[in-house]
């Protein structure tokens, strides 16, 4: 039993003496269940904060430290209706694809039972008006029944389950007007096929399901891909840690057993488990997960490094200032969870009125029935009246406006290369009127580039690209690339921190940094020339080269930078590189608002104070020290190179080395935002036209299906439209 579980490993302190824990809610299909589970358990004495978020089916309680039992709430949300377990990712990721199969197999299954039934009524449609006998009209009802009765009691299941926990609940959902239209529609058919009727609704009952199942399964779909893996951040993090117990022993221990004041030994290949400084050593690290800089930082004493942050040659000692739980990448992660579950409420507003529809539409069905018992029609005819009420003001139309222009928008903003990975991922970018760019591996390439490659000869770069092949430095790497190496030269040795070194023809060969290499002169020409660009020189023998490294723009972001500004978009620059490199990239595209050095939470207040003032950002970036910010702002965007943490938190990836996509995805998306509003007036419009004529008794349970299909196929076609080609 839930109330068994031991809790302790679940719980965390907030440190000003709250509680939090994390809890996976199963059943959570719609703003309404958001809103009765926050509302009930914020009444519950000592409880500070009950956020539910949408997306992840995530439960995030706090409450006043040593007040309540854990078991509590997991007691209360089983009242309500709901399941509910300590939230384990992977667990939570598992079960998440498990019922978007489940999903998938029921949709099957009504699919075909609905098509095999439409063959069946449409001799029987045809047949009421010519010759058909009675015996056959049977016949065919029966075979109906046959398939389409254990077809629904599987493939409707689940709003049948919602249905139940709804009522058991002492309350009502969108699943109880559905689940009662499907019920009476499927044994009014029955009870008709019974007494020889000349119509059952077996069709309509199975259509309905079918339609209701497709758009649960797009809508489900499409949240599934941002889940809250996006906040995991262990493959980020080292487990252990290698900690100094005494002025030479050493001695591996977690990562959770390290406090601050603790000296920690890092060594080449390493991660760092925590924050710290410098206290002996020299060494090349990589902390372009926290920073964003590519290019590897000198740490000698005294430098500041943080979690996450990769040793890459040399070997370090380190003090702790922060262990586990208290240091910036565990901060980063906490950020991006508060910056998801801020996103549910947008999602809440939007779904909001959905709450009214299981009560009008309820009230209006059973008034119909009353109505009609009044009016002096036998019973038969005013359920079967009450029915058709239930069925045509179904909310297929309603629920397929949003999911059908998504997923035809979708495709075509695959076709140009974007992939989505929020089901409202498009609303938002539509609505954007200001776009925040990272610099590095957003506006420039990921790779590094030689921009004075023809001032060097081309024996030159062949020799020095063989070279560079024994280093692991980034920078070595692009000469490399450049080069088009593809073997490296024998009995090379490489000096941490300088460069690497041989013999070649009897004479000294070298690669690294100038003063390794004694090419300072040249490297303070090329720097004059281009203060933001690093230099690595080259030597043999007497001869003497450098290489001006440094990171490429895209080739299209001047273009993209245009096309933004010409559509009305406010473009600035905010990234955590170095200065001049921020500054050149913003005078070559033309932005003239920008940042530089800024934090991970620099760029959440960043945006936050933007939408104080009421803009709508759309960030584009791709480090981890990005993830926050991708999550905090109102829409993002995030290039395939970017880190998995980036590309799992923001709203759509792009592919290829253009920026263009971001453009296209702005277009598509506010042509597709019209569609949606389109199909919602579409939707509307049929229900002020359907219901008065179902409440009249003019049409059958048959046709108010059909007349609900018919609206579903109009939004439908009018969500095709979303398939045209932007012109850029």
């Amino acid at each position: 039993m839930q109330a068994d579980i031991d809790f302790s490993h679940y719980l965390k302190t907030t440190g000003v003496g709250l509680i939090h824990l994390d809890l996976a809610v199963e059943g959570i299909n719609c703003a309404g269940c958001m809103a009765k589970i926050e509302r009930n358990l914020s009444t519950i004495p000592d409880v500070t904060s009950a956020r539910v978020n949408l997306t992840n089916s995530r439960l995030a309680l706090e409450w006043k430290a040593g007040a309540l039992d854990p078991a509590l709430f997991v007691s209360r949300l089983a009242e309500l209706g709901y399941k509910a377990y300590p939230f384990e990712r992977n667990d939570a990721e598992t079960q998440e694809a498990r019922r978007a199969q489940a999903l998938l197999r029921r949709l099957g299954v009504a699919a075909f039972a609905a098509m095999n039934v439409m063959m069946l009524s449409v001799p029987v449609w045809s047949g009421n008006v010519s010759d058909m006998l009675p015996e056959q009209r049977d016949f065919f009802h029966w075979l109906s029944a046959l398939i389409v009765l254990p077809a629904a009691a599987y493939s409707a299941q689940p709003f049948f389950s919602s249905a139940l926990s709804a009522l058991r609940a002492r309350g009502v959902n969108m699943d109880v007007p559905i689940s009662i239209g499907i019920v009476l529609a499927l044994a009014t058919s029955v009870i008709e096929t019974v007494n020889h009727a000349e119509h059952a609704y077996f069709d309509a009952a199975i259509m309905l399901i079918a339609f209701l199942l497709a758009g649960r399964y797009l809508d489900q779909n499409m949240r599934r891909r941002t889940r809250a893996f996006a906040g995991n951040l262990a493959a980020l993090k080292a487990e252990t840690a290698t900690k100094f117990v005494g002025p030479t022993e050493i001695k591996t221990v977690p990562a959770a057993a390290i406090r601050a004041g603790d000296i920690v030994l890092l060594r080449p290949g390493e991660r760092c488990a925590v924050d710290g400084n410098v206290i002996e050593g020299r060494s090349e690290v990589d902390q372009s997960l926290i920073t964003g800089e590519t290019l590897p930082a000198i740490a000698t004493p005294g430098t500041a490094v943080f979690a996450g942050t990769l040793v890459r040659s040399g070997t370090l000692r380190i003090r702790a200032s922060a262990a586990s739980g208290g240091t910036l990448l565990d901060e980063i992660s906490r950020l991006l969870d508060h910056a998801l579950q801020a996103r549910s409420r947008y999602l809440r507003l939007a779904e909001r009125a959905s709450r009214l529809y299981a009560p009008v539409v309820h009230a209006t069905a059973l008034l119909t029935m009353l109505g009609w018992l009044a009016y002096g029609a036998s019973f038969h005819d005013s359920i079967v009246t009450a029915i058709a009420v239930l069925i045509i003001t179904c909310p297929c139309a309603l629920g397929l406006a949003i999911p059908a222009v998504q997923t035809v928008a979708s495709g075509a903003l695959f076709s140009s290369g974007v992939l989505l990975n929020a089901g409202d991922a498009i609303e938002r970018i539509a609505e954007i009127d200001r776009v925040i760019f990272d610099k590095t591996g957003t506006l420039t390439l990921p790779e590094l580039d030689v921009a004075n490659l023809g001032d060097v000869p081309d024996d030159v770069v062949k020799l020095a690209g063989r070279l560079a092949l024994s280093s692991r430095h980034p920078v070595a790497a692009a000469v490399a690339r450049k080069a088009g190496a593809a073997s490296s030269l024998p009995d090379i040795q490489e000096e941490p921190g300088q460069g690497v070194h041989g013999f070649r023809d009897g004479r000294p060969i070298r690669l690294g940094r100038p003063s390794f290499c004694g090419a300072d002169d040249l490297a303070n020409e090329i720097l004059r020339r281009d203060p933001e660009a690093s230099v690595v020189a080259f030597s043999h023998g007497e001869s003497r080269y450098a290489f001006a490294v440094r990171q490429r723009l895209r080739p299209d972001a001047a273009e993209v930078i245009a096309a933004l500004t010409r559509m009305g978009i406010a473009v600035e620059i905010v990234s955590g590189d170095r200065e001049p490199a921020v500054r050149h990239a913003a005078r070559m595209l033309g932005v003239h608002e920008w940042r530089a050095e800024v934090s991970p939470v620099d760029k959440i207040e960043r945006i936050e104070e933007l939408a104080r003032q009421g803009c709508k950002v759309l960030m584009v970036g791709d480090g981890l020290n990005d993830a926050p910010a991708l999550a905090a702002a109102h829409a993002s965007m995030s290039p395939v190179t970017a880190t998995h943490m980036s590309q799992a938190v923001a709203d759509a990836v792009f592919l290829g080395e253009r920026l263009m996509p971001v453009v296209v995805a702005v277009k598509v998306s506010r042509k597709a935002l019209r569609l949606m509003r389109q199909n919602l007036w579409l939707a509307v419009v049929y229900n002020v036209l359907a219901v008065p004529i179902a409440i009249a008794g003019l049409v059958t349970p048959l046709i108010a299906a059909a007349a609900m299909s018919g609206s579903s196929v109009i939004v439908m076609l009018n969500a095709l439209r979303a398939r045209a080609r932007e012109t850029v």
